[in-house]
């Protein structure tokens, strides 16, 4: 698996090199995503995954989520991220993620900014009903930190040791009262990087995801939410689904929600190596303008590098005047 790793054990970035390895293979891979926002969207945050959701709720949304993996391992991989998004007028939506995502020496930031339109489909006047397209563009930079090193690894290189490119992202929904599909293009963008002087860097990581889901309400304080992402990245052909189900209780101080999700991996990286699998347990409560959510991540292969899984904390802010809510359950929406 770590084919890349042929440095001495001895040296005093063998560690480092095996991560920066590992975190290449990953690039072409599903053990880890390229940026695991992928795997937030169910905390009341669609928005991290589809830009065409920006500005989607009745009322201006911020979210600020922690993400560490592997506490038992040092210098594991974490991520912070921090979105804001609101409707401009009736027709317009903007956004902005900031993002940091860190694995031992190696780190990368960014900063993406996004744009939505809505047309209003024929309806009624409170009916939801409507189709909306999204871009985002941003600057991403990728730093690998030698500070700790007693000289700097030849098979890292020297210099170059930071380096900035930009990307950018489309997508679309429709929804239909209970009904939504979202789709997603990200990192349209071809990128050079010359950070360790590797050719094993991806050049290609365009990834198109599909989101579809339902909103079954049996009372009305009670909705149920069965819904499916699928995920391809376009220069690998690797796929992976997830199936999810999220249940939402309202109150009058608020709402609480809580669901699990799975993750399947379809294709195998190389020819000796599992599909990847995911249980992801997740919770929140929202009180009155203000959410707490809580995401734990499972992985179940044989080969994993720890087995106390990944922890992720969510608070949220709404703000802004409340537009009229629509004549649905569709809680991500009112």
């Amino acid at each position: 698996m770590f084919k890349c790793c042929k440095i001495n054990p001895l040296s005093n970035s063998f560690l480092l090199a095996c991560m920066i390895c590992f975190s290449l293979i990953m690039e072409k891979g599903y053990a880890q995503e390229i940026i695991p926002t992928y795997s937030d969207y169910l905390t009341d945050n669609l928005f991290l995954l589809h830009p065409s959701l920006a500005g989607a709720a009745i009322r201006n949304q911020l979210r600020l989520t922690a993400r560490q993996q592997w506490f038992d391992v040092e210098n594991a991989p974490g991520m912070q991220t921090l979105t804001v998004n609101g409707r401009l007028g009736n027709k317009e939506g903007i956004g902005a993620i900031l993002f940091n995502d860190h694995n031992g020496n190696f780190s990368k930031s960014g900063v993406y900014g996004a744009f939505a339109y809505y047309l209003r489909l024929p309806s009624g006047d409170l009916e939801l009903h409507r189709l909306s397209f999204g871009i985002s563009a941003g600057i991403i930079q990728h730093r690998l930190d030698q500070s700790g090193f007693t000289q700097p690894d030849p098979i890292l290189g020297q210099e170059n040791t930071s380096v900035t490119y930009a990307n950018m992202d489309v997508g679309m929904s429709y929804f239909k009262n209970d009904l939504y599909v979202h789709f997603a293009a990200k990192n349209l963008l071809p990128i050079q990087r010359e950070l360790f002087n590797s050719d094993n860097i991806a050049v290609n990581l365009r990834r198109y995801f599909l989101t579809t889901g339902y909103i079954f309400s049996p009372s009305y304080d009670w909705f149920l939410e069965p819904s499916a992402m699928f995920q391809i990245a376009e220069a690998t052909h690797q796929k992976a689904v997830d199936v999810n189900m999220k249940a939402y209780r309202n109150f009058e101080f608020g709402q609480v929600w809580a669901g699990l999700s799975y993750r399947q991996g379809l294709d195998k990286v190389e020819e000796n190596m599992e599909n990847l699998r995911y249980v992801t347990p997740f919770a929140g409560v929202e009180f009155r303008s203000f959410l707490i959510g809580y995401t734990y991540s499972q992985q179940f292969n044989e080969i994993v590098m720890s087995n106390s899984g990944f922890h992720q904390i969510t608070l949220g802010y709404n703000f802004g005047a409340a537009r009229a809510r629509y004549d649905c359950g569709c809680p991500a929406i009112n």
